[in-house]
Protein backbone atom coordinates (compact mmCIF):
# COMPACT_ATOMS: atom_id res chain seq x y z
CA UNK A 1 0.00 0.00 0.00
CA UNK A 2 1.42 3.35 -1.06
CA UNK A 3 0.68 6.65 0.68
CA UNK A 4 0.62 9.79 -1.47
CA UNK A 5 0.82 13.28 -0.01
CA UNK A 6 0.82 15.40 -3.15
CA UNK A 7 -1.40 15.71 -6.20
CA UNK A 8 1.59 15.39 -8.51
CA UNK A 9 2.67 12.08 -6.97
CA UNK A 10 -0.80 10.63 -7.17
CA UNK A 11 -1.43 11.73 -10.74
CA UNK A 12 1.81 10.10 -11.82
CA UNK A 13 0.75 6.69 -10.50
CA UNK A 14 -2.76 7.23 -11.85
CA UNK A 15 -1.30 7.65 -15.33
CA UNK A 16 0.47 4.33 -14.87
CA UNK A 17 -2.78 2.61 -13.85
CA UNK A 18 -4.53 4.03 -16.89
CA UNK A 19 -1.77 2.74 -19.18
CA UNK A 20 -2.24 -0.70 -17.63
CA UNK A 21 -6.01 -0.56 -18.26
CA UNK A 22 -6.89 -0.87 -14.56
CA UNK A 23 -10.26 0.18 -13.15
CA UNK A 24 -10.01 2.34 -10.03
CA UNK A 25 -12.39 2.64 -7.09
CA UNK A 26 -12.32 5.65 -4.77
CA UNK A 27 -13.48 5.71 -1.15
CA UNK A 28 -13.38 9.33 0.10
CA UNK A 29 -13.04 9.66 3.89
CA UNK A 30 -12.08 12.16 6.59
CA UNK A 31 -10.23 9.42 8.46
CA UNK A 32 -10.99 8.12 11.98
CA UNK A 33 -12.01 4.98 10.12
CA UNK A 34 -14.54 2.45 11.41
CA UNK A 35 -16.33 -0.59 10.08
CA UNK A 36 -18.64 1.59 8.00
CA UNK A 37 -15.69 2.94 6.03
CA UNK A 38 -14.18 -0.52 5.70
CA UNK A 39 -17.44 -1.84 4.26
CA UNK A 40 -17.03 0.71 1.45
CA UNK A 41 -13.46 -0.46 0.89
CA UNK A 42 -14.60 -4.08 0.61
CA UNK A 43 -17.34 -3.11 -1.83
CA UNK A 44 -14.76 -1.25 -3.90
CA UNK A 45 -12.38 -4.21 -3.91
CA UNK A 46 -15.16 -6.41 -5.24
CA UNK A 47 -15.93 -4.07 -8.14
CA UNK A 48 -12.60 -2.58 -9.28
CA UNK A 49 -9.02 -3.63 -9.95
CA UNK A 50 -7.43 -1.05 -7.66
CA UNK A 51 -8.77 0.83 -4.62
CA UNK A 52 -7.71 4.29 -3.50
CA UNK A 53 -8.83 5.76 -0.18
CA UNK A 54 -8.55 9.48 0.51
CA UNK A 55 -8.03 10.74 4.06
CA UNK A 56 -8.60 14.47 4.40
CA UNK A 57 -10.42 16.46 7.07
CA UNK A 58 -11.91 19.07 4.78
CA UNK A 59 -11.97 22.55 6.36
CA UNK A 60 -14.33 23.87 3.69
CA UNK A 61 -17.25 21.80 4.97
CA UNK A 62 -17.03 22.93 8.61
CA UNK A 63 -18.74 26.05 9.91
CA UNK A 64 -16.94 28.58 12.15
CA UNK A 65 -18.30 27.07 15.37
CA UNK A 66 -18.17 23.41 14.37
CA UNK A 67 -15.72 20.67 15.31
CA UNK A 68 -12.97 20.98 12.70
CA UNK A 69 -10.18 21.38 15.26
CA UNK A 70 -11.28 18.48 17.45
CA UNK A 71 -12.46 16.14 14.68
CA UNK A 72 -10.77 12.79 15.44
CA UNK A 73 -7.53 12.23 13.58
CA UNK A 74 -6.03 8.72 13.82
CA UNK A 75 -3.80 8.59 10.77
CA UNK A 76 -1.47 5.76 11.76
CA UNK A 77 -4.33 3.58 12.99
CA UNK A 78 -6.20 4.33 9.77
CA UNK A 79 -3.23 3.21 7.70
CA UNK A 80 -3.02 -0.04 9.65
CA UNK A 81 -6.70 -0.76 9.01
CA UNK A 82 -6.36 -0.01 5.30
CA UNK A 83 -3.23 -2.12 4.97
CA UNK A 84 -5.12 -5.08 6.44
CA UNK A 85 -7.81 -4.54 3.80
CA UNK A 86 -5.07 -4.55 1.11
CA UNK A 87 -5.92 -1.09 -0.18
CA UNK A 88 -3.67 -0.12 -3.08
CA UNK A 89 -3.23 3.60 -2.44
CA UNK A 90 -3.98 6.23 0.19
CA UNK A 91 -4.19 9.87 -0.82
CA UNK A 92 -3.63 12.01 2.26
CA UNK A 93 -2.79 15.62 1.34
CA UNK A 94 -2.67 18.55 3.71
CA UNK A 95 -5.03 21.52 3.38
CA UNK A 96 -2.49 23.69 1.55
CA UNK A 97 -2.15 21.04 -1.15
CA UNK A 98 -5.86 21.09 -1.96
CA UNK A 99 -6.61 24.72 -1.10
CA UNK A 100 -3.46 26.64 -2.06
CA UNK A 101 -3.14 30.39 -1.67
CA UNK A 102 -5.44 32.11 -4.12
CA UNK A 103 -7.98 29.27 -4.31
CA UNK A 104 -11.30 30.81 -5.40
CA UNK A 105 -13.49 28.21 -7.15
CA UNK A 106 -16.24 26.27 -5.37
CA UNK A 107 -18.97 23.89 -6.51
CA UNK A 108 -22.49 24.94 -5.53
CA UNK A 109 -25.56 22.73 -5.19
CA UNK A 110 -28.11 25.28 -4.10
CA UNK A 111 -31.36 23.31 -4.19
CA UNK A 112 -30.24 20.01 -2.64
CA UNK A 113 -27.61 21.66 -0.45
CA UNK A 114 -30.01 24.01 1.31
CA UNK A 115 -32.38 21.38 2.72
CA UNK A 116 -32.14 19.14 5.82
CA UNK A 117 -28.53 19.41 7.06
CA UNK A 118 -27.97 22.43 4.83
CA UNK A 119 -30.41 24.49 6.90
CA UNK A 120 -28.42 24.15 10.11
CA UNK A 121 -25.00 23.90 8.42
CA UNK A 122 -24.95 26.69 5.82
CA UNK A 123 -22.12 26.26 3.35
CA UNK A 124 -21.51 22.65 4.38
CA UNK A 125 -22.50 21.10 1.08
CA UNK A 126 -20.58 23.69 -0.92
CA UNK A 127 -17.51 22.36 0.88
CA UNK A 128 -18.54 18.74 0.33
CA UNK A 129 -19.25 19.18 -3.39
CA UNK A 130 -15.99 21.08 -3.91
CA UNK A 131 -13.73 18.55 -2.22
CA UNK A 132 -15.44 15.59 -3.87
CA UNK A 133 -15.11 17.24 -7.28
CA UNK A 134 -11.43 17.89 -6.63
CA UNK A 135 -10.90 14.26 -5.60
CA UNK A 136 -12.66 13.07 -8.73
CA UNK A 137 -10.32 15.21 -10.82
CA UNK A 138 -7.19 13.99 -9.03
CA UNK A 139 -7.99 10.29 -8.55
CA UNK A 140 -10.07 9.93 -11.73
CA UNK A 141 -11.95 6.90 -10.41
CA UNK A 142 -14.14 4.65 -12.50
CA UNK A 143 -16.41 4.13 -9.49
CA UNK A 144 -16.70 6.07 -6.21
CA UNK A 145 -18.27 4.62 -3.07
CA UNK A 146 -20.30 6.52 -0.47
CA UNK A 147 -22.37 5.47 2.54
CA UNK A 148 -26.16 5.72 2.72
CA UNK A 149 -25.88 7.17 6.25
CA UNK A 150 -25.09 10.51 4.61
CA UNK A 151 -28.14 10.22 2.35
CA UNK A 152 -28.26 13.90 1.44
CA UNK A 153 -24.58 13.91 0.55
CA UNK A 154 -25.02 10.79 -1.60
CA UNK A 155 -27.94 12.33 -3.48
CA UNK A 156 -26.09 15.61 -3.99
CA UNK A 157 -23.01 13.84 -5.38
CA UNK A 158 -25.09 11.74 -7.75
CA UNK A 159 -26.77 14.90 -9.01
CA UNK A 160 -23.41 16.63 -9.43
CA UNK A 161 -22.05 13.72 -11.48
CA UNK A 162 -25.15 13.81 -13.68
CA UNK A 163 -25.27 17.57 -14.10
CA UNK A 164 -21.56 17.98 -14.84
CA UNK A 165 -21.38 14.95 -17.16
CA UNK A 166 -18.69 13.21 -15.16
CA UNK A 167 -17.63 9.84 -16.50
CA UNK A 168 -17.86 7.73 -13.38
CA UNK A 169 -20.33 5.64 -11.41
CA UNK A 170 -21.50 6.43 -7.88
CA UNK A 171 -22.29 3.45 -5.64
CA UNK A 172 -24.24 3.91 -2.41
CA UNK A 173 -23.53 1.35 0.30
CA UNK A 174 -25.78 0.33 3.22
CA UNK A 175 -25.54 1.89 6.68
CA UNK A 176 -23.38 -0.15 9.05
CA UNK A 177 -24.65 -0.23 12.62
CA UNK A 178 -23.40 -1.21 16.04
CA UNK A 179 -25.12 -4.29 17.53
CA UNK A 180 -27.54 -2.01 19.43
CA UNK A 181 -28.51 -0.13 16.26
CA UNK A 182 -26.45 3.07 16.46
CA UNK A 183 -25.17 4.02 13.02
CA UNK A 184 -21.38 3.96 12.94
CA UNK A 185 -19.82 7.42 12.79
CA UNK A 186 -16.42 8.90 13.53
CA UNK A 187 -18.21 11.40 15.80
CA UNK A 188 -19.48 8.59 18.05
CA UNK A 189 -16.07 8.86 19.71
CA UNK A 190 -17.16 12.15 21.25
CA UNK A 191 -19.94 10.53 23.30
CA UNK A 192 -19.65 9.91 27.03
CA UNK A 193 -21.04 6.56 28.26
CA UNK A 194 -24.29 8.30 29.23
CA UNK A 195 -24.53 10.05 25.88
CA UNK A 196 -23.75 6.81 24.07
CA UNK A 197 -26.81 5.25 25.71
CA UNK A 198 -28.93 8.30 24.92
CA UNK A 199 -27.85 8.17 21.26
CA UNK A 200 -29.94 5.05 20.75
CA UNK A 201 -32.97 7.33 20.52
CA UNK A 202 -32.17 7.87 16.83
CA UNK A 203 -32.50 4.19 15.97
CA UNK A 204 -35.57 3.83 18.17
CA UNK A 205 -37.23 6.65 16.25
CA UNK A 206 -36.51 5.00 12.90
CA UNK A 207 -37.77 1.61 14.03
CA UNK A 208 -40.89 3.10 15.61
CA UNK A 209 -41.69 5.05 12.45
CA UNK A 210 -41.33 1.96 10.27
CA UNK A 211 -43.68 0.03 12.56
CA UNK A 212 -46.22 2.85 12.45
CA UNK A 213 -46.20 2.84 8.67
CA UNK A 214 -46.37 -0.98 8.55
CA UNK A 215 -49.52 -0.73 10.65
CA UNK A 216 -51.13 1.60 8.12
CA UNK A 217 -50.31 5.00 9.61
CA UNK A 218 -49.59 7.24 6.63
CA UNK A 219 -49.88 10.68 8.18
CA UNK A 220 -46.60 12.54 7.85
CA UNK A 221 -47.56 14.93 10.65
CA UNK A 222 -48.46 12.07 12.98
CA UNK A 223 -45.18 10.22 12.45
CA UNK A 224 -43.05 13.34 12.84
CA UNK A 225 -44.92 14.41 15.98
CA UNK A 226 -44.26 10.97 17.47
CA UNK A 227 -40.56 11.30 16.73
CA UNK A 228 -40.41 14.77 18.28
CA UNK A 229 -41.98 13.40 21.46
CA UNK A 230 -39.54 10.49 21.61
CA UNK A 231 -36.52 12.77 21.25
CA UNK A 232 -37.79 15.32 23.75
CA UNK A 233 -38.32 12.51 26.28
CA UNK A 234 -34.57 11.78 26.22
CA UNK A 235 -32.91 14.39 28.53
CA UNK A 236 -29.55 14.36 26.73
CA UNK A 237 -31.06 14.69 23.24
CA UNK A 238 -32.14 17.74 21.24
CA UNK A 239 -33.77 17.46 17.85
CA UNK A 240 -32.23 19.38 14.95
CA UNK A 241 -34.68 18.01 12.39
CA UNK A 242 -36.88 15.05 11.56
CA UNK A 243 -38.26 14.99 8.02
CA UNK A 244 -40.11 12.62 5.72
CA UNK A 245 -39.03 13.46 2.18
CA UNK A 246 -38.88 12.24 -1.39
CA UNK A 247 -35.57 10.33 -1.63
CA UNK A 248 -34.97 11.68 -5.15
CA UNK A 249 -35.16 15.42 -4.44
CA UNK A 250 -35.68 15.82 -0.65
CA UNK A 251 -39.02 17.57 -1.08
CA UNK A 252 -41.38 17.05 1.88
CA UNK A 253 -43.92 14.26 1.65
CA UNK A 254 -47.54 15.31 2.28
CA UNK A 255 -48.28 11.67 3.10
CA UNK A 256 -46.45 8.38 2.99
CA UNK A 257 -49.01 6.26 1.17
CA UNK A 258 -47.94 5.03 -2.26
CA UNK A 259 -44.40 6.44 -2.19
CA UNK A 260 -40.98 5.30 -1.08
CA UNK A 261 -40.04 7.86 1.56
CA UNK A 262 -36.79 8.85 3.24
CA UNK A 263 -37.00 9.46 6.97
CA UNK A 264 -34.01 11.63 7.88
CA UNK A 265 -32.99 12.65 11.41
CA UNK A 266 -30.38 14.92 12.95
CA UNK A 267 -30.17 14.94 16.74
CA UNK A 268 -27.77 16.57 19.16
CA UNK A 269 -26.66 14.20 21.90
CA UNK A 270 -25.03 16.57 24.33
CA UNK A 271 -22.85 18.67 22.01
CA UNK A 272 -22.48 15.95 19.38
CA UNK A 273 -24.65 16.12 16.29
CA UNK A 274 -25.58 12.72 14.88
CA UNK A 275 -27.51 11.87 11.72
CA UNK A 276 -29.38 8.75 10.65
CA UNK A 277 -32.01 7.75 8.12
CA UNK A 278 -34.03 4.94 6.67
CA UNK A 279 -36.07 4.31 3.55
CA UNK A 280 -39.72 3.51 4.18
CA UNK A 281 -41.28 1.44 1.37
CA UNK A 282 -44.65 2.47 -0.09
CA UNK A 283 -47.78 1.10 1.57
Amino acid sequence: MKVFRTIHEFKRVRSQWRAEGKTVGLVPTMGALHEGHLSLVRQAKGQTDLVAVSIFVNPAQFGPHEDFQKYPRRFQQDLELLAREKVDAVFAPDAAELYPAGFKTYVMSEELGEKLCGLSRPGHFRGVATIVMKLFGIVQPNIAFFGQKDAQQLLLIRQMVKDLNLDLQIVGCPIVREPDGLAMSSRNRYLTPEERQASLVLHRCLEWAKREVDQGKNSTDGVLEGIRKMVSAEPLARLDYAELVDPDDLSPRANISGHETLLALAVYIGKTRLIDNCLIPPL
